[in-house]
C-alpha cells in the first residue's frame, strides 16, 4: 500500500483529524490512502488528541490509563508539526499507528523514539512529551478539528467539500477493515454525496466486529 501523498495536484482535500492511539482513526487513515490512488484527492493529517476530548469526563476503567499515556504521542506529532511541517506529521502519525495498532508497541517512549527513527527525524523530539510547551497547540489543532462536528463524537473526523465550497465536517467514517482500490473511491464518492445534501447529519449502526487492520 502506497502510504505517499500523491505527487500530481489533487482537486480535493479530505482535511482528516487523527490520534495515533485510534484504531479507528488509523483504519479510516488506511482507506484515505487508497483513496488517494483512485481518486484526485490528497489527505491532509491534523491532530486531535482523545485526552484532551475526555478531559473532565466519567470514562470505563480500563481507558484511564491510556488517557493518562496518550498525551505522550500527541504533544510529538504537534512538535513535528511545528518543526518539520505536515509531510513529516503524515510520515510520523503512520510510523506511530503501525507500531501501535501492528506492532502492539504501546504508548511510551520506546514506540516514540522508533517512530521518530522510522521517519528520520531527530530523537530529542520524544523530549516533547514530558513537557506541556506545545499543549496550547494541540488543544488549538484540536478544537479546529472537532468543534465544526461537535462535542458527542470522537475520532475519526474528516473535513470533506460540501455545498457552495463550504467545508462539512463528519465523524467517521468508522468501518473495519478500510475497503481497497475501487471499492475505497466509491465509499468516498457517497461521503462527498452525503456532505453535498442540505440538511444530512447522521447515518449509523451498531459495530459488530472489532478493528481489522488487514
Amino acid at each position: 500500500m502506497n502510504v505517499t501523498a500523491p505527487e500530481r495536484p489533487a482537486e480535493t482535500v479530505a482535511d482528516v483529524w487523527v490520534d495515533p492511539r485510534c484504531p479507528w482513526a488509523w483504519i479510516a487513515s488506511r482507506w484515505l490512502f487508497e483513496v488517494e490512488q483512485v481518486r484526485s484527492v490528497e489527505a491532509r493529517f491534523h491532530v486531535m488528541s482523545l485526552s484532551v476530548l475526555n478531559e473532565g469526563r466519567e470514562v470505563p476503567e480500563k481507558y484511564r490509563k491510556p488517557m493518562v499515556e496518550g498525551w505522550a504521542s500527541v504533544r510529538v506529532c504537534i512538535a513535528v508539526e511545528q518543526q518539520h511541517g505536515p509531510e513529516a506529521l503524515r510520515a510520523l502519525y503512520i510510523a506511530m499507528a503501525t507500531r501501535i495498532h501492528h506492532r502492539r508497541a504501546g504508548l511510551g517512549r520506546d514506540m516514540i523514539l522508533a517512530s521518530l527513527a522510522d521517519v528520520d527525524l531527530p530523537a530529542e523530539l520524544a523530549n516533547a512529551a514530558n513537557t506541556t510547551d506545545y499543549d496550547k497547540a494541540l488543544r488549538d489543532s484540536h478544537h479546529a478539528g472537532m468543534n465544526p462536528v461537535g462535542s458527542e463524537v470522537g475520532t475519526p473526523v474528516i473535513h470533506v467539500p460540501g455545498p457552495s465550497r463550504e467545508r462539512i465536517a463528519f465523524f467517521g467514517p468508522v468501518m473495519s477493515p478500510a475497503p481497497r482500490g475501487e471499492a475505497a473511491g466509491r465509499l468516498w464518492d457517497a461521503v462527498l454525496a452525503l456532505a453535498g445534501t442540505d440538511g444530512f447529519f447522521e447515518l449509523k449502526r451498531t459495530r459488530d466486529r472489532d478493528a481489522l487492520f488487514d
